[in-house]
């Protein structure tokens, strides 16, 4: 059996009738369609798998590299039947829906499936972008259900404007829709379940208007105070310090946010860690060989893997199992 190296990965991409091109103009994201919306870039799923694209391993589905090798690629506790961690892309040429995912008591007691709970970092957005997240100031759960009665969703909801660099942490019952002319990078619980709450009338290709679960959404939605929010977002933070270097640390994943400017830096050793490259050009180097890492790759660095540096001048997102 071959020995581990950086895994460098290639994602599975969808166009949404929302979806972009910048995914494919700036990025190198390939697809047969003319738009890219999403390119999942982390996903071990029974339809949408992850290939290795370089080493010995070239050709293999990620899934298939830990049937082989196991923990020595997860670190443990989970395989590829029940792979924590999915990471996307997400290009908006349009509005996506206004959504809200159950918590995973719900989602086990209702769908026979994990809940969701996810953060979005902005990576790129047009002036003046919104994005919904969370229920107006003021608005309980009983004036959100009047509001969906009244056909008047939107009243209900709090808009935000966004800048490039910030992040968003949306726990299981928090409404939210990334708005028109925003990319983000998404890291989340491995689910798809997604309860569409508002859809602006929008209709497919062939006419028909998409799904809305209003019934399930008014189940799992619930307004959330700030506090609340960071309370989750950082749950498993040690110290203030960890807080302050890191974009998340909840039960669910530990995201990190590297700027590298010439300087060698360490990669911090401890379990599986998928690097998303936002920016620039790298070089990594373990075990005494060397990987270019450019805008928009991803890497998977194996938990056996310790003693990686990263070099260059770009911008990492580290993504961990909570």
């Amino acid at each position: 059996m071959s020995k581990l190296y950086p895994l460098h990965l290639c994602g599975v991409t969808k166009s949404p009738i929302w979806g972009g091109t910048r995914l494919i103009r700036d990025w190198n994201k390939s697809s047969d369609a003319e738009t890219v919306g999403e390119s999942w870039e982390l996903t071990v799923r029974e339809k949408e798998k992850c290939v290795i694209e370089n080493g010995d391993l070239c050709g293999k589905t990620l899934d298939e590299a830990i049937a082989l090798f196991g923990d020595a690629i997860t670190g443990g506790g989970f395989g590829a039947d029940d792979f924590p961690l999915l990471i996307k892309l997400i290009d908006a040429e349009d509005d996506l829906s206004v959504q809200v995912h159950p918590d995973d008591a719900y989602a086990a007691r209702v769908e026979n499936d994990r809940g969701k709970t996810e953060m979005w970092y902005v990576v790129d957005a047009a002036e003046g972008a919104e994005l919904i997240c969370g229920l107006a100031d003021g608005v309980t759960r009983e004036d959100y259900a009047k509001a969906v009665k009244a056909g008047d969703v939107m009243s209900a909801l709090k808009r935000q404007k966004v800048a490039v660099g910030e992040t968003y942490f949306i726990p299981a019952g928090l409404p939210h829709a990334i708005g028109k002319g925003i990319l983000i990078a998404e890291i989340q619980q491995n689910c798809d379940r997604t309860y569409r709450v508002y859809d602006y009338d929008r209709r497919q290709p062939d006419g028909s208007l998409r799904e809305l679960h209003v019934e399930k959404a008014l189940d799992v939605i619930r307004p959330f105070t700030d506090a609340e929010i960071e309370a989750i977002r950082y749950a498993k933070a040690s110290s203030d310090f960890e807080r302050a270097r890191l974009l998340a640390h909840c039960e669910f994943f530990r995201v990190e946010k590297l700027t590298v400017e010439n300087d060698a830096v360490s990669i911090p050793d401890g379990g599986m860690r998928h690097l998303l490259c936002l920016s620039g050009e790298l070089r990594l180097c373990c075990d005494g060989a060397a990987y270019v890492i450019a805008k928009g790759e991803s890497w998977l660095l194996p938990a056996t893997l310790s003693g990686v540096t990263v070099e260059g001048d770009a911008t990492l997102l580290i993504s961990s199992v909570g």
